[in-house]
């Protein structure tokens, strides 16, 4: 299959052409604003399918609506009437389609050129009228406020926001892709209007607020729920647009005779992750929690980990070494610590379930062996 993608240098266009070669369509036609127009049915010749992505956002002047919106798509669709097929066609068009201005109404002629092509030729047409986009490669100033957020916070630049109850629609630029590249795998997709899923319907105040919150969670270590939803994607969207200077950043490390232990990342509701190293001979711990709970990994070096439950008084002892994979779990009402029994420095990765509070610890004093 070969697969033409108008607007290839542009945001979307950008990702879907990445996507695309991973999913090994080799064949794909890249038309930029540089191509001439004069050579366009040359170009499209042989290509079964269509993304019609560009267009034109916020010109300096509003004449370049039509121009850059409905006169190419016309351009577009009659280089594609002129070949001996016709080619599927996918229209990026834009929600403000619905409404009383020009940006919408040369996006709503848009529509109806292709609308017309599919209808003249046969053709099957797919038309998304696709709220804002986010995601990474977008353009600040320009594709939509979050790309903006997202430009300024990264940089520690400020950001302004007038009407922090305004709505806002979003979908991210892989959901969009990710339904692009559906069509691409299967040619029996039914035609016209469609719908990229999820929207994440919000406001403006909220979406400004999680993303100053992404550069916070590397000062207070406690990360926002990042994996899932809108979350994530906006927080894959701010990491876009950090520059590589800021790519690295330092923790505070606590170090005393015994070795060094280092807080990596807190989460709000899922425990913290931390390393810890101890010198040869050297055993951490002897306490009990109530209800804390403990995931244990060791990295570098042999390690002793002894248990003993503070009411029967029962023992428990086993040793495990770096490249072992053995994860040691600590229970409550268990006394515990861990030795190195090594010749080499210790390091041992930890996860907690909760975060440390220094009012409530749930740590108490108790020696494995007393």
């Amino acid at each position: 299959m070969t697969i033409a993608i108008t607007g290839a240098d542009g945001f979307i266009g950008r990702n879907l052409a990445v996507r695309l070669a991973e999913a090994s369509h080799a064949d794909i036609v890249r038309i930029t604003r540089d191509t001439p127009r004069s050579g366009l049915s040359d170009r499209l010749a042989g290509v079964d399918l269509v993304f019609h992505l560009a267009g034109v956002n916020r010109p300096s002047d509003p004449a370049e609506f039509a121009t850059g919106n409905a006169d190419f798509t016309e351009e577009l669709c009659d280089a594609l009437a002129a070949l001996p097929t016709s080619p599927r066609l996918v229209l990026s068009s834009s929600t403000q389609a619905a409404l009383e201005n020009p940006y919408g109404a040369s996006k709503r002629r848009a529509e109806e050129i292709v609308e017309a092509y599919g209808a003249g030729t046969g053709a099957k047409i797919h038309v998304f009228r696709l709220p804002n986009v986010f995601g990474k490669w977008s353009r600040p100033n320009y594709n939509s406020a979050v790309a903006t957020f997202c430009h300024n916070v990264a940089r520690g630049l400020p950001i302004t926001v007038n009407d922090p109850a305004a709505p806002l629609r979003l979908v991210y630029v892989d959901d969009v892709v990710e339904t692009f590249l559906a069509l691409a795998r299967d040619p029996e997709v039914p035609g016209g209007i469609a719908e990229v899923e999820p929207v994440y319907d919000t406001t403006v105040g909220a979406i400004a607020d999680l993303i100053r919150s992404f550069p916070e969670s590397r000062e207070n270590l406690t990360t926002p729920p990042v994996g899932t939803g809108l979350v994530r994607a906006l927080h894959a969207t701010y990491l876009s647009f950090l520059e590589p200077a800021a790519f690295t950043y330092t923790v505070p490390v606590h170090s005393d005779p015994r070795g060094s232990f280092v807080e990596m990342l807190k989460t709000r509701d899922s425990g913290q992750f931390s390393y810890f190293t101890a010198h040869p001979g050297i055993t951490r711990g002897e306490h009990y929690h109530h209800s804390k709970t403990e995931k244990f990994l060791v990295i570098k070096g042999t390690a002793s980990f002894g248990f003993r439950q503070i009411v029967t008084g029962e023992t428990f002892e086993l040793v495990t070494r770096g490249g072992e994979a053995t994860i040691v779990e600590t229970i409550p009402g268990w006394a515990h610590n861990v030795t190195n029994i090594g010749d080499d420095e210790l390091v041992v990765i930890l996860w907690a379930n909760e975060i440390f509070d220094r009012g409530r610890p749930d740590t108490i004093a108790a020696k494995v062996k007393p």
